[in-house]
């Protein structure tokens, strides 16, 4: 009989922990870090490429820069983590942009290359839904798509 009460208590309190883990969880974008060789000059290639805005580092560590992405999404550079960085294209983060054609007449004067998708330099992609991308490299050699607004 206390065998059967033991295997009873492990059945109820194995489905009270199964019912737990079915609970539904809610999630939302917060930031991308990257890791970096020197932070200033990717906070400077972050500041001039894509004009983005500094915010406080709320870790107070030296050696790590964070950006505003806007609605709360965050850029995080981090040059405190030692080592190499290996990248390819597949490991890349996107921004999305209204004035995509001004975005590539910039590049453009400013003697910046860009790719395709598929590599192709100074070439824009248009996917099959309207939507036209391009590829920059950061200096530690992320991978940054820019992408015009969805054509509907």
């Amino acid at each position: 009989m206390k065998k059967l009460i033991i295997i009873l208590c492990l059945i109820l309190s194995s489905k009270s922990v199964m019912a737990q883990s079915t609970t539904e969880i809610s999630m939302i974008f917060n930031h991308v870090s990257l890791s970096v060789s020197d932070v200033d000059v990717s906070f400077d290639f972050y500041k001039t490429m894509f004009q983005l805005e500094e915010i406080v580092n709320r870790t107070k560590v030296d050696g790590i820069r964070w950006f505003s992405l806007s609605e709360g999404k965050e850029l995080h550079l981090i040059s405190v983590v030692p080592g190499d960085i290996l990248l390819n294209k597949a490991v890349h983060f996107a921004l999305t942009t209204s004035t995509f054609d001004v975005f590539v007449n910039n590049l453009e004067e400013k003697d910046m290359n860009y790719t395709s998708w598929s590599g192709e330099v100074n070439t824009v992609t248009i996917r099959p839904d309207g939507v036209k991308q391009v590829y920059v490299q950061d200096p530690d050699g992320y991978w940054i798509e820019i992408n015009s607004v969805a054509q509907n």
